[in-house]
């Protein structure tokens, strides 16, 4: 009972990744799911404890990295067009970039902590990507071309990006553990994992998810050492080559789905033309209001006003259990510019400039590993690759839907990297064999 009672704090996030597994219905509108409530849940947890120990929450340094997008949020929220929607954006925002990551900060007591949520991502991606890929075969995902093709896992037709989101970070976390300084068993599974999760991410068929996966992949390897990158790089290249060979029907889809990537000027299709108004609709929105923006969730009010006539009335959305729907485009599918028409230019410094330090902070104890070849490889580059990939997808897409707690958790599992030696009293380590293996020669109990 006292173990359970131990393990509480990274249980009570655990539940939240754990959650995302379940299916959210066809024809769901995608927003917050019950990931969301649970997470609002262990926010609250979280505060109870602190009050009940009694101890300084954060440092100095982890208080402004992390406080920093209030600033910002706060302003946009007191110019939204209404107090509703000020207040809902608020939350929104708090939740992800604030108030859960600070949790989790807070509640990772340990690398074993941090390498448990880092194996629940790549199980839930494993899960996620099969129910993708049983899709695909048997003709139940999302429409795709007019074929109900697209792997879109448990989110529905409603939330394509979900499953993409999923194993995109699955993936990632899986070549960190790959990567690191665990027995080659445990490493043998992640780099087997990392393998399995190819597949659903390509017939997930989103083009920003493939190539933030390909930044962040390799940045991690570079990060591990020169010579470890050009193997792993041989292995995924090979697998690749495999991967798109063994596709049959689907090798022409996924060919002409890359080849999109590189047609931003000649001839690009609908999604990339609306994608294009949408930004100048963003940049017209903040030339308006240089400083403070529109307001929280002001975006689709002002859509119209800004946006040229080459915009679509929407997307068409189908399959996976729900009928055909017009999904209106409400968000320039752009975190910078969104932030930058709803906020202005008070919540880009507030919001990236927090992003840059926290990047900035890992990427240092990245280093400092590296240099003393201290423990924790593997959650350093985890927590910089996390990091790395949420910043690169932002340039294709935003916040919204369920998979958006794990946008949270993984800015947490950064902060917690970055900064939870100066955040926390120094506790003992329970995968460090080393120092128990000195305090059993002092004739010290072990921890």
């Amino acid at each position: 009972m006292t173990r359970v009672g131990a393990q509480a704090p990274v249980l009570a996030l655990l539940a939240v990744v754990v959650l995302l597994a379940l299916p959210l219905g066809p024809g769901g509108e995608g927003g917050a799911g019950p990931a969301d409530a649970a997470s609002a849940l262990v926010v609250l947890f979280c505060a109870v404890r602190l009050v009940r120990e009694r101890r300084r929450p954060l440092s100095r340094t982890a208080a402004v990295v992390l406080g920093l997008p209030v600033l910002g949020v706060a302003v946009a929220a007191m110019g939204a067009v209404s107090p509703g929607e000020g207040l809902t954006g608020l939350g929104r925002y708090l939740q992800v970039f604030v108030l859960v990551p600070a949790t989790v900060l807070l509640l990772v007591r340990d690398r074993a902590d941090f390498r448990l949520l880092a194996w629940s991502f790549v199980g839930l991606a494993v899960w996620q990507g099969a129910v993708g890929v049983h899709q695909y075969v048997t003709a139940t995902g999302a429409s795709y071309q007019g074929r109900p093709v697209r792997a879109v896992g448990t989110f529905g037709a409603q939330d394509v990006m979900g499953m993409a989101t999923v194993v995109s970070l699955g993936l990632v976390c899986a070549v960190g553990l790959a990567l690191g300084s665990a027995p080659a068993r445990q490493r043998a599974v992640a780099l087997a994992c990392a393998l399995v999760l190819l597949p659903p991410l390509a017939l997930s068929f989103s083009r920003g998810a493939w190539i933030a996966t390909a930044v962040t992949c390799a940045v991690q390897l570079l990060l591990s050492g020169l010579r470890r990158a050009l193997t792993a790089g041989a292995v995924v290249v090979a697998a690749c080559v495999i991967l798109v060979g063994g596709f049959g029907v689907g090798t022409a889809m996924l060919q002409e789905r890359i080849s999109s990537i590189t047609q931003v000027a000649d001839a690009p299709d609908q999604s990339v033309t609306d994608r294009y108004t949408m930004w100048a609709a963003a940049t017209g929105m903040w030339r308006e209001h240089p400083l403070t923006g529109v307001g929280l969730k002001g975006f689709p009010e002002h859509r119209d006003s800004h946006a040229s006539l080459a915009l679509s009335a929407g997307s068409d959305t189908e399959g996976a259990g729900a009928a055909f729907r017009k999904q209106p485009l409400l968000s320039p599918h752009n975190m910078y510019l969104l932030i930058l028409a709803e906020q202005g230019l008070i919540g880009v410094l507030a919001l990236v400039g927090s992003w840059l330090a926290l990047l900035l902070c890992a990427v240092r104890a990245l280093w400092r590993t590296r240099r003393t070849s201290a423990p924790g490889l593997d959650c350093g580059l985890i927590a910089c690759g996390l990091l790395v990939w949420q910043l690169t997808d932002f340039a294709y897409a935003d916040i919204g839907g369920p998979s958006t707690v794990l946008t949270a958790i993984c800015f947490g599992l950064t902060a917690w990297w970055g900064l939870a030696d100066t955040s926390a009293p120094a506790r003992p380590e329970r995968d460090r064999p080393e120092s128990a293996a000195r305090d059993m020669a002092k004739g010290a109990p072990t921890p």
